[in-house]
């Protein structure tokens, strides 16, 4: 699953970067390298000692000011583009180098052409990961290619006609999306140093032609998706199993760019319900939940209502999901097992401590989110009355890695109408 999220991603961000090719957009093409310095915060305790962080990252991108796109005026003239990047965490033995690539879009700040705001989602490669002998205090990774996110603020304290010079400050997070655990992941703040020369190819200046004057306008739509997700249950129940998901949502598009939708899931966990049906610890007669064997396909689902929102880059949408679970009962079970004493072991005395269902548990356990990229066959420009898509998704409760998932989802358009 990973190695396919990894080759959607790149899939996506080579798509999005090269969809438009007229000559004006030549000379808005812009290399962006960057130098960034921080800290690797401990991801568990005992975590390795590490000195500074190092990063060097190379930002290929495209500024937006004269796309004559909807999207792109909607938006206000972004940059989009791929951020390719090498980092040594601080204590190469332990923790190695990672190598990232993430496709981001960067808007203006606090209205001014200053500052701007980076955000990017992608996949990294790391060299070192946990194994219980050979590098047992390192707990943040556990597989080879992890989910990788970025948020920046820069500030341009410098500006020629071929380079703008600019300070940055931020975050970065590595997680594998809870399809292997250990999965404490890497959270870094680092501040940046980058230089943004601007039309490096050298192309000829084109004579710019008058932007469009786009009608504000609104449209129906209604949305229904299958996904294929994948993710692990507990230590001792450390293999990838399946999440199946089946999704619809009904709303309004603004402007062929701000999607905005309420709807429905039902999933089912592989892994819950193999545990039930296999009659494991905490589910046999007298234990806590031996009740959920009396339908283990029900207790295996999760039931939940959305609140769904999009940014549409004509073929690639940047999808933002959150849900409340009215039904998802075996993540009780789930809580239990991994939240008490550490290592918790397949047989499960009675003395054992498990988790406590406390407030964090009542949120997580009601919270769900979903965040990730979307690639059209049509593109969102041309408002098509039917279109379907691939989708990258990583799921989440309250924050908390919960599936890692491909969908694939078709979506109908009602009558556009003018808005005043």
């Amino acid at each position: 699953m990973k190695q396919q999220l990894t080759i959607f991603f790149l899939f996506v961000s080579f798509l999005s970067f090269a969809q438009t090719q007229n000559d004006w957009k030549k000379n808005a093409f812009t290399l962006t390298p960057e130098l960034l310095l921080g800290l690797t915060m401990d991801a568990n305790d005992g975590f390795p000692e590490t000195k500074l962080q190092k990063q060097a990252v190379l930002n290929l991108g495209r500024y937006h000011t004269n796309n004559p796109q909807e999207w792109a005026q909607r938006l206000k003239a972004p940059k989009t583009g791929l951020s390719i990047g090498i980092t040594d965490f601080g204590n190469l033995d332990s923790l190695g180098i990672a190598i990232s690539a993430i496709p981001f879009i960067e808007f203006k700040a606090f209205g001014s052409d200053r500052w701007k705001i980076l955000t990017g989602m992608g996949a990294t490669y790391f060299t070192k990961k946990f194994d219980a002998e050979t590098n047992p205090q390192n707990q943040a990774v556990t597989t080879d290619i992890t989910w990788a996110y970025r948020m920046y603020l820069y500030y341009q304290f410098l500006s020629t006609k071929k380079i703008d010079w600019r300070a940055g400050l931020g975050y970065s997070h590595h997680s594998n999306g809870h399809t292997r655990l250990l999965n404490q992941g890497y959270n870094s703040f680092l501040v940046s140093l980058s230089a943004d020369i601007k039309n490096p190819l050298n192309h000829s200046e084109t004579e710019l032609k008058v932007l469009p004057i786009y009608k504000k306008t609104v449209y129906d739509y209604y949305a229904v998706r299958a996904g294929l997700g994948q993710n692990v249950f507990a230590l001792a129940f450390n293999d990838k199993k399946n999440v199946y998901t089946i999704a619809g949502e009904y709303g309004r598009v603004y402007n062929n760019t701000f999607k905005v939708g309420i709807g429905f899931y039902y999933r089912f966990y592989q892994h819950y319900y193999d545990y039930i049906n296999g009659n494991e610890s905490l589910v046999q007669a007298g234990r806590e939940f031996d009740y959920f064997r009396s339908d283990p396909w029900y207790n295996s689902t999760n039931l939940g209502v959305s609140l769904h929102g999009e940014i549409f880059l004509n073929h690639v949408g940047i999808d933002l999901q959150l849900g409340y679970n009215f039904y998802k009962p075996a993540y009780k079970l789930e809580w239990r097992i991994n939240e008490g004493w550490d290592n918790t072991p397949r047989e499960i005395p009675e003395y054992w401590i498990l988790g406590e269902l406390d407030g964090s548990y009542k949120k997580k356990h009601r919270i769900s989110s979903r965040l990730g990229l979307k690639y059209y066959l049509i593109g969102m420009e041309k408002a098509p009355k039917n279109n379907l898509y691939i989708g990258a998704n990583l799921n989440a409760n309250l924050g908390q890695a919960d599936f890692t998932e491909l969908s694939l989802g078709y979506v109908h358009r009602f009558n556009i109408r003018e808005r005043k």
